[in-house]
């Protein structure tokens, strides 16, 4: 795998709730209100009614747009 590979990958990598909360040290209490106002960074529910996952560059771009604000 070249890295351009491996760093398009990695944008795509798709998150649990558990590991975003783990890295950016929030509970999953946070998590849930962000959600719910509409505050957090995008999120998908895949497969119809299956798991909550947020990709990697959707985190990144609203961790950029918090330091911004």
């Amino acid at each position: 795998m070249t890295h351009r590979t491996m760093a398009r990958s990695s944008r795509h990598q798709w998150l649990t709730v558990e590991e975003l909360c783990d890295e950016l040290h929030v509970s999953r209490r946070t998590w849930d209100r962000w959600r719910a106002k509409g505050t957090g960074p995008r999120a998908k529910r895949l497969a119809g009614n299956g798991p909550i996952r947020i990709r990697r560059d959707w985190l990144d771009e609203w961790v950029e747009a918090q330091e911004d604000a």
